[in-house]
């Protein structure tokens, strides 16, 4: 039985990944025909339809941070999904890293006031292919996955990698665990210099990399 998710109609054997459930519901408006919510428990959303193409596809939402992220994704694989990717939000580290830039992600990190963990790799056929259908809007680069990214009990500052997030890391090492193939694209929402994404430049980004992600899974 799912720790979490409490489905009410199928799932999907490919899915998309997001934190925000909000994020979910805008992204299964744009990708699904006819989408049906397939999970409401926890104010954990997830939808499921069909796409422009004909295939299956869920969009559930995965909650905040790599231990709630890591339970939903051995939730869905118990419940059959075999391929996701996580459309995500980063802080950049690299200076050069503007508000509303793609990443995808060629390694993860999960990092701690020691520093940074061993590699987490994603899948490389869902990586490549993410790649080259986003070409030049997006850049691969490699993530640091924290607890905390902002205020009171955030870890030591980050050297190492391109942008820091909550749950890339945990995702990688539980989809490998599962034999779920795990890919990510993650959306630039703070710059290194603290300039932040506005919440309409936010979701047009989302909805980039969701048409693109498309075309992928």
């Amino acid at each position: 039985m799912p720790s979490r998710l409490r489905p009410t109609s199928s799932v999907a054997a490919e899915a998309i990944l997001v934190g925000d459930p909000g994020r979910a519901l805008l992204l299964a408006q744009e990708l699904l025909e006819q989408p049906k919510m397939s999970n409401h428990a926890r104010g954990l959303w997830g939808y499921t339809g069909r796409t422009p193409a004909g295939s299956e596809l869920t969009v559930q939402s995965t909650g905040m941070g790599g231990p709630s992220a890591a339970v939903v994704l051995g939730d869905l694989a118990e419940l059959g999904v075999r391929r996701a990717i996580r459309i995500g939000t980063c802080t950049a580290l690299d200076p050069e890293l503007a508000p509303g830039q793609l990443l995808v992600v060629g390694e993860a990190h999960a990092w701690s006031g020691g520093g940074a963990g061993e590699p987490m790799l994603p899948d490389p056929g869902l990586t490549a292919a993410l790649g080259d259908r986003l070409g030049e809007e997006a850049r691969t680069a490699a993530v640091a996955s924290l607890d905390t990214l902002h205020g009171a009990g955030a870890p030591a500052p980050v050297s190492a990698g391109d942008a820091a997030d909550m749950q890339t890391a945990s995702l990688f090492a539980r989809g490998s665990a599962l034999g779920v193939a795990l890919a990510a694209v993650l959306i630039v929402a703070e710059s290194a210099g603290n300039e932040s994404l506005e919440d309409e430049a936010a979701e047009s980004a989302a909805k980039r990399a969701g048409k693109a992600v498309l075309d992928v899974i």
